[in-house]
């Protein structure tokens, strides 16, 4: 557990908060009109990798500097600040206030910098809650000092259960946290393929991953197959590539059966997959009276045909040394044309 302070005058910034991986949807934008916070209560995750100025386009990013920040195929280009943001709900902030002038956003709070010290004026951050934005308070890593405080490391259980994250808002558009989800496992899978096509089970599985696997890896008849494997799903037969649970505090993958290519997907999200909830007619009745089921309503539908996050589907596929491959390579460029819909 930690609490992060000022790095100029000291003052506490947060509430005590205990450490989670960073979720695949941190910097996912655009979806729902109004986003939930990022994270729960109580929680902070750390991003890696540098997101604080200066911009530098790709043109100026040496052969060895891309190699070292793990980059196999061009992208517009990097920031060259520390990495080591520090992203919290909202609500666990403390002592911080918003700079009016610095907050650009559409109908509420953006911009970064905009949040400043209470106690001396320092700017140490940003917080987001604006609409198309999921709610997150982010920490400059310069700006902050992280101070160990007495309490538990991870939150209570094992974390690996979790409650499913549905695919469809209320509103009926797909679920952001699906669309940087699957953006970011479908790169991997692609990987693992080998430029072969891919099969998958009729269902959700299809809707989301089989629709856009069929568009950029045509071909018949299919050679491997993609499905779900994990806590509480059957491990015979394995399939050829496993879309795994990733933990919510540290990013593990669950190990994957033998003679499979593990892909990581949020947790939430496989949850969902994994075990989708029951339909009307066909729903369980060991809770109930024979004879009598549930009479819940049907899922929700969309209103339009998934699409995965095509930002994080790139910013994947250039950190996988696979992309160096000319068949792959071909699919990275081709994703990165505006007129090119991945999941059409």
């Amino acid at each position: 557990m930690a609490v992060f302070a000022c790095a100029g005058c000291g003052t506490e910034l947060t509430v005590p908060v205990t450490e989670v991986a960073l979720p695949p949807h941190a910097h996912r934008e655009g979806g729902d009109r109004y986003l939930p916070p990022l994270l729960d209560p109580g929680t902070f995750a750390v991003d890696p990798e540098p997101t604080e100025q200066p911009w530098r386009p790709w043109s100026a990013i040496t052969a060895a500097e891309a190699a070292e920040r793990g980059l196999y195929a061009p992208v517009d280009g990097l920031w060259s600040g520390p990495g080591g943001a520090v992203l919290l709900a909202p609500g666990d902030s403390r002592c911080t206030v918003l700079v009016p002038e610095w907050c650009d956003g559409c109908c509420a709070a953006a911009g970064d910098p905009n949040l400043a010290c209470a106690g001396c004026g320092r700017t140490v951050g940003a917080r987001i809650d604006d609409c198309y934005r999921w709610q997150a308070v982010w920490l400059h890593p310069r700006a902050v000092r992280r101070l160990p405080v007495e309490g538990p490391a991870r939150p209570a259980g094992d974390g690996w259960t979790v409650p499913p994250a549905p695919p469809v808002e209320p509103g009926g558009w797909w679920s952001d946290r699906w669309s940087a989800a699957v953006g970011t496992a479908l790169a991997e899978v692609l990987a693992a393929s080998g430029g072969e096509p891919v099969a998958t089970a009729p269902g959700l599985l299809t809707e989301t991953f089989g629709r856009t696997l069929h568009r950029l890896l045509p071909g018949a008849p299919p050679a491997r197959a993609l499905r779900p494997a994990g806590p509480g799903l059957a491990a015979v037969p394995a399939p050829d590539i496993a879309l795994v649970p990733r933990h919510p505090w540290t990013g593990a993958a669950w190990p994957a059966p033998p003679g499979t290519v593990a892909v990581p997907l949020d947790a939430g999200v496989w949850t969902y997959l994994a075990f989708p909830p029951p339909r009307l007619g066909h729903a369980p009745t060991t809770r109930l009276p024979a004879g009598e089921e549930r009479d819940d309503p049907l899922p929700l539908r969309p209103i339009r045909l998934f699409e995965p996050d095509r930002y994080l589907l790139r910013h994947r596929l250039a950190r996988l040394p696979a992309v160096q491959s000319p068949w792959l390579r071909a699919i990275y460029d081709r994703l990165g044309d505006r007129r090119h819909h991945p999941g059409a």
